[in-house]
């Protein structure tokens, strides 16, 4: 069974950081696009990043609200891909998913890159605030 699983998350001070994990189970998270989404109350969803296969190049691509500041990477031996973030502002508190493709959205933000995926992590709560 295909299966995305995310930890990390929870509440952070701004300008703190934080780390999400995207683990997969069923399947090679090499042979995928990798991408983060997030959603917040009201507002729709929103592509962040997302990094190819290692056979497409492996190159990263961030929505402009977070180029910078995140950072995504691949932890081939564990299966998983992160999303570090860094100088964490309260317009980053979203839902954050993780989700699988076989490409990256063509472009990341608002409205933009966040539903062009086959697969879903559970989503995890990030909240920036003092």
């Amino acid at each position: 069974q295909l299966q995305l699983v995310q930890s990390g998350g929870g509440l952070v001070q701004p300008g703190g950081s934080l780390t999400l994990s995207c683990a997969a189970s069923g399947f090679t998270m090499d042979l995928h696009a990798i991408g983060w989404s997030r959603q917040a109350p009201g507002k729709e969803r929103e592509g962040v990043s997302c990094i190819l296969s290692s056979s497409s190049g492996g190159s990263a691509s961030y929505a402009d609200s977070v180029k910078g500041r995140f950072t995504i990477s691949r932890d081939h031996a564990k299966n998983a891909v992160y999303l570090q973030m860094n100088s964490l502002k309260p317009e980053d508190t979203a839902v954050y998913y993780c989700a699988a493709a076989w490409g990256c959205p063509t472009a990341l933000g608002a409205g933009t890159g966040a539903n062009e995926y086959d697969y879903w992590g559970q989503g995890t709560q990030v909240t920036v605030s003092s």
